[in-house]
């Protein structure tokens, strides 16, 4: 498969390991090292025949058009919103993605955030470092996790694997997703954000971007969490109204915040800077050498399968 070109939309990872095992099995264009695209497209343009692409740096419909011979698009993510399936399913192009490798992962930061927030570990973590300890003694008291009443915006995958973990720590769990979930019983059902939001100590949102999931938490329901409630976000930046997010914050009407996705990564909001009650992480969810590598292979697993005329290991289009 040397020869068949495989064009990456950018680095996709810190590690260099998706990079080199594509290098060593296809032809690797890296379209972001281009100083001149313009000739790069009337030299390569005809020989790709894959992209690889993450949330960062996707496949649209534009991009999709420059590649006549395009047959396979494999984003190195979950998420599929950098993604213009539509025009894919037009072109007949087919589309993979890496989901379950990187569930643990995600779901794991997710509960890293939470604690993070409510026993606001990275301030403390900056008394002692600071000397404060010492010069001004105990820190003030935090929030305790155990038991608190934990709801989830999309039972899928991930937010399953969040329930679970957050059920060890004795909280009752609730969720709101597009039907209720037959293999969710012991969890209670919502079929409204604003309801689930109103019943959460916790607010977790862990839902597939969408066009109806944009902007889903709005004012209404940062307010319905209200001022000792708390909002994760693991899921995309844009499931959040980020300005009403913000002035939430900053007026008290919400306890806290952790999130690991933005509206306009990397901008972050210069308001939430200073705040002592959110945790901002980098977009790091699935950040791991562990899972980077099962991710990699899963991508390379997905077009082999296709130029070899086997089942693709995990379809979307």
């Amino acid at each position: 498969m040397e020869n068949i070109g495989v064009m990456m939309t950018c680095a996709c990872s810190p590690s260099p390991y998706l990079q080199e095992e594509l290098d060593k099995q296809f032809k690797l264009f890296r379209y972001w090292e281009c100083a001149n695209k313009e000739e790069f497209l009337k030299s390569n343009s005809n020989s790709i025949r894959a992209i690889v692409c993450n949330t960062s740096v996707g496949a649209d419909a534009k991009t999709i058009d420059l590649f006549p011979n395009l047959e396979i698009v494999s984003t190195f993510s979950v998420g599929l919103d950098k993604v213009d399936l539509v025009k894919c399913r037009e072109k007949g192009i087919r589309v993979t993605n890496t989901p379950d490798v990187l569930t643990d992962d995600v779901a794991d930061t997710a509960m890293a955030l939470i604690l993070a927030t409510l026993r606001r570990i990275c301030a403390m973590d900056s008394y002692v470092k600071s000397g404060y300890w010492k010069t001004k003694g105990e820190f003030e008291l935090t929030t305790k996790f155990s038991g608190k009443r934990v709801g989830i915006l999309g039972l899928g995958r991930i937010g399953s694997a969040i329930a679970r973990r957050a059920e060890a720590f004795g909280c009752p769990i609730s969720y709101h997703s597009r039907s209720e979930k037959p293999n969710a019983k012991n969890y209670k059902y919502y079929s409204s954000v604003v309801d689930l939001a109103a019943n959460s100590d916790v607010f977790v949102v862990a839902c597939t971007l969408t066009s109806e999931t944009r902007h889903i938490v709005n004012r209404e329901v940062i307010d319905a969490v209200g001022s000792k409630g708390y909002i994760v976000n693991i899921g995309r930046g844009l499931h959040i109204d980020e300005t009403e997010l913000v002035a939430a914050l900053v007026e008290g009407r919400l306890g806290g915040a952790g999130l690991d996705v933005f509206e306009k990564e990397p901008e972050v909001p210069k308001e939430m800077m200073e705040l002592q009650n959110v945790v901002m992480l980098p977009h790091v969810g699935s950040g791991t050498w562990e899972t980077d590598t099962d991710m990699a292979d899963l991508v390379i697993a997905n077009l082999k399968a296709h130029f070899l005329k086997k089942p693709l290991l995990s379809p979307v289009v």
